[in-house]
């Protein structure tokens, strides 16, 4: 072989091996899976190619190569990535942020800070310390250069261990050296990436922590997400939690099986579809379906979850038919089934198309966070997304490993409290000290008092009853204020016998007659279930607890509030909306997108969108199976009952559902319209049972399907997609739900009863019984005419009492006003009759613990556990609960020692006195209330 030939032949070899390296290199280089178009309104800058990203680790030096390994670590930090034990193998979402943080520019950045200043000054859902900061760089932007001078250059080497970063004061406007290792982040250290990392988080994350604890900043939409495994898991898990959360649904507490805990489950069954299926497709006219397209994904996972979670919310119309079915109630035995599927159709498709038309206003904004979701998301990333190594103070498991350990703790534990020790459940131990006296059980009880306790219950069904670790801390101590008012309300009106109420138990969602018996209603109703004066004439009128005269005021306080109050404050968002929403009308091929431009939203215009006119549609046909449902049955029901609940709900559901959308908290429109229907229909319990049913239901079914189709677009799922699994999740769930309702009313022993063992007590069928007697048989005019004539004078009150609130709100210190929500004060009220205190109480402990001082001090730790703890506690409980049930308590097998019997001794077991005053005793004539023949 010549000289030359082998010359020629090393330098192709060499050649060979630099293209290698070459080709090497550029496959592990991020930029290759990360889309860049250089404009953050632009889709594709805001995607990746997941599984070319996912293939290789990429290490800390592979990315951000203008940055030096100081300000890697800061964004690191800001981005709670501070625990990880490694730097060779970054999360695809910290490559991504570095990524896009580097690209950034200093004036585009100050762009989207000052906007962001604009558009969240006054939102009470972003840390202070976040909004303090972004002002702070906003402010000394006319300072950046002198920063930058005593910065390190970000082209400069890497930084040694001896080196010092900057801190600028802003107060003093001098610059000191400080180790970074101890610099708190929320000092100005760097200005120039501090500018560039703040805005990035809001022009490709959140500015809310709670939602980058669980969504990513980037989307692939190449993953397949409407798959046939999605319909299989979604149609199995279903038909199983419509028939366990319809089945609890009337427990006290209720038991339900959250769309969290179904994810659990989801999981393994996925991941067996995918082991299981053939690879094949199949054609069904054009299109063509895979059985098992590749392994399963996040999407596929979060799209079977949103097909169950429209189970996870029973219907409200099952009210309307235990109280129509049921002997105690009504006794209406022509509600068979075939009513019953009208109406169950009718109301929950009705709901369903309302979402479509709220979602400008619900889905869309970025204010609208919905943190009900926030624990399903978490379980999903958990479930779903390989986590890397991490030290977080302490704690190295991984989100899936604490997830299944926190749950197996749950399942266990609850066996203690729900069966073998009940004490532990309601811990009325107060009680205990007396359980025959009565002015302490009254104050203190748990079944029958107001439950003040500062050590309630050690049970998590009643600790979370009102979800302590999802809704935001400022929600819960605003509720918990307006709580405290009532309870105190409440003492006032029933010690000093206002309104007869010394007559009647304290706390008691029941109505009264004159002498101290429960109502019923069939004493003052004809055949036809409508009202008869005569019997009227010599029962009287009922009676409400002192309880109830302070919820029903306090609901007929916070309609005009909530209205002009939220309103007000946030009159420019949704007269933005209602403009979009006109336009929308006018011309129906025009975005719904349209305005939007955070980076979620921005991130879904890849994906066709359902037409509103689809949702209009809907709209219609729902209409038309109410109206059959009234003509073809005795529901005494005129047709324009229901277009009236069609409209109350157009008028009222834009401010409920932002305020839903961003505290947590709700409230529907059910005692509005049985005041309206009371007034126009006097004397109709059944019309204003039906239409209460419409007027409510739109309301609560439209805000569950809006939730969910908030969880597919922090997911990234195809709208048509969400909508067709929607639809068919709503179809099966009546069903299922009807089949459960009908076994229990026929079936269950002392099914509704008060004091049934098993819990089954109907609390909130009890509520919307009672409710139909007073405001639909006998008639708000008769009430404000009256019995009542001080719940009129509520109306005003809450209108009044909006002006003094905005004024604060507006013009107060900001640091009291920012988390001053008197809606939720209000809100906070309507608690009691029959739940009291001590469900609150208990949850205002973990608030303060997990929602205020883990989010603030620990928030790496919180960001990654917190919402996977509540998940995995709910499905322990729930699980647990379930085979209790049909092990232990349905063939009753109840253990009878102290820990389980101390709890019901007394009057809180439903023995001995439970009023100031008895009516046959210390009344007039042996009765209490209005004088005979001077009824209303």
């Amino acid at each position: 072989m010549s000289r030359k030939f082998q010359f020629i032949l090393r330098n192709i070899v060499l050649l060979d091996l630099q293209l290698a390296t070459m080709i090497l290199e550029k496959s592990v280089e991020p930029s290759t899976s990360i889309r860049s178009t250089g404009s953050r309104l632009d889709v594709e800058d805001h995607e990746v190619d997941l599984q070319g990203i996912a293939s290789h680790p990429i290490s800390i030096g592979a990315v951000g190569h203008t940055l030096n390994e100081s300000q890697k670590q800061i964004i690191l930090r800001r981005l709670n990535f501070e625990g990880l034990l490694s730097m060779d193998d970054l999360p695809i979402g910290a490559t991504f942020m570095i990524e896009k943080i580097e690209n950034l520019k200093i004036g585009e950045s100050l762009e989207i800070l000052n906007q962001a200043l604009r558009d969240h000054n006054d939102d009470v859902n972003i840390p202070t310390q976040d909004l303090d900061l972004i002002q702070a760089l906003v402010d000394q932007e006319f300072q950046s250069q002198q920063v930058t001078d005593f910065t390190p250059s970000v082209h400069g080497s890497e930084k040694s261990g001896d080196e010092k970063q900057i801190k600028k004061d802003s107060s003093t406007n001098s610059v000191s050296f400080i180790d970074l290792e101890f610099e708190n982040y929320y000092h100005i250290i760097d200005w120039d990436l501090q500018v560039r990392l703040e805005a990035a988080l809001i022009a490709y994350h959140s500015p809310y922590p709670e939602v980058r604890a669980v969504t990513d900043p980037y989307d692939d939409p190449s993953l397949p997400v409407e798959t046939v495994r999605v319909y299989i898991l979604g149609i199995v898990w279903t038909a199983i939690g419509a028939f366990i959360n319809q089945f609890f649904a009337e427990r006290q507490p209720s038991i339900s099986l959250s769309s969290a805990v179904v994810q659990l489950f989801l999981y393994p069954s996925g991941i067996l579809l995918s082991k299981i299926l053939p690879n094949k497709s199949f054609k069904v006219w054009k299109y063509t379906f895979d059985l098992n397209p590749g392994p399963y994904n996040h999407k596929e996972q979060i799209l079977a979850t949103i097909f169950y979670s429209v189970s996870a919310g029973t219907s409200y119309v099952s009210y309307n038919i235990h109280v129509q079915k049921m002997e105690r109630f009504y006794n209406n035995q022509w509600a068979d089934f075939g009513y019953q599927t009208l109406l169950i159709l009718s109301t929950n498709f009705l709901g369903f198309g309302f979402a479509g038309i709220m979602r400008k206003f619900a889905i869309y904004p970025i204010r609208s966070i919905w943190p009900t979701i926030l624990p399903t998301l978490a379980l999903n990333k958990a479930l779903m997304q390989p986590e890397r190594k991490e030290n977080i103070n302490g704690w190295t498991i991984s989100r899936y490993a604490f997830f299944f350990s926190v749950f197996a703790f749950s399942f266990l534990y609850n066996w203690i409290p729900t069966y073998l020790f009940n004490a532990l459940s309601y811990f009325n131990w107060i009680t205990w000290i007396s359980p025959d006296n009565f002015n302490l059980v009254a104050i203190t009880g748990s079944l029958y008092g107001l439950g003040l306790n500062p050590i309630p219950t050690f049970d998590w069904n009643i600790l979370n009853f009102n979800a302590a670790l999802i809704f935001p801390f400022y929600s819960q101590l605003n509720q918990y204020i307006g709580s405290v008012i009532a309870f105190f309300t409440i003492i006032g009106i029933f010690w000093s016998n206002n309104n007869w109420s010394s007559y009647i138990p304290i706390n008691t969602s029941s109505l009264y007659d004159q002498e101290g018996f429960v109502y019923d209603v069939k004493s003052i109703v004809n055949e036809r279930s409508l009202f008869d004066q005569q019997k009227y004439e010599v029962v009287g009128p009922p009676y409400y607890s002192a309880a109830n005269l302070v919820v029903y005021g306090s609901f007929f306080a916070i309609y005009p509030f909530a209205i002009v109050y939220e309103v007000f404050m946030n009159y420019q968002s949704m007269w933005k909306a209602l403009k979009g929403l006109g336009k929308s009308l006018k011309n129906f091929r025009r975005s719904t997108y349209e305005g939007f431009d955070d980076p979620h939203t921005t991130m879904m215009r890849r994906y066709k969108e359902v037409p509103d006119w689809v949702f209009l549609i809907v709209l219609v046909v729902s209409i038309v199976l109410a109206i059959l449902c009234v003509k073809l049955y005795p529901a005494e029901t005129p047709v324009w009952g229901i277009f009236f609940a069609v409209a109350i709900n157009f008028c009222f559901l834009i401010p409920l559902t932002a305020i839903y959308s961003t505290t947590g908290f709700q409230f529907g429109l059910n005692v509005l319209v049985e005041l309206i229907v009371g007034y126009a229909l006097p004397g109709n319990g059944l019309a204003l049972n039906f239409i209460k049913a419409f007027g409510y239901n739109i309301n609560g079914q439209a805000q569950n399907y809006i939730s969910d189709q908030k969880m597919g677009h922090y997911l990234k799922i195809p709208p048509r997609s969400m909508f067709r699994c929607q639809m068919l999740s709503v179809f099966i769930t009546s069903f299922i739900g009807l089949a459960v309702m009908n076994f229990q009313i026929n079936n269950i022993e002392g099914y509704c009863d008060p004091l049934n063992k098993q819990k089954f007590r109907c609390p909130n069928s009890t509520v919307f019984y009672n409710a139909s007697i007073l405001w639909g048989v006998i008639g708000p005019k008769k009430v404000f005419g009256g019995i009542y004539p001080i719940l009129e004078k509520c109306f005003l009150i809450g209108f009044l009492l909006s002006f003094p609130c905005i004024l604060f709100k507006k013009y107060g210190p900001k640091k009291f006003t920012k988390y001053f929500q008197p809606t939720l004060i209000i809100g906070g009220m309507l608690i009691y009759a029959p739940y009291n205190l001590s469900y609150y109480t208990g949850g205002l402990y973990l608030s303060i613990a997990f929602m205020w001082y883990l989010k603030k001090y620990y928030l790496t730790w919180w960001e990654k556990y917190n919402f996977v703890l509540s998940g995995a506690m709910d499905a322990g409980v729930a699980f647990s609960a379930i085979i209790i049930f049909f092990a232990v308590q349905y063939n009753d097998k109840s253990i009878s020692w102290w820990g389980n019997d101390v709890p019901f001794q007394g009057i809180e077991g439903g023995a001995g006195r439970r009023t100031i005053l008895n009516a046959t005793v210390d009344a007039p004539d042996g009765y209490f209330g209005l004088r005979k023949g001077h009824y209303p």
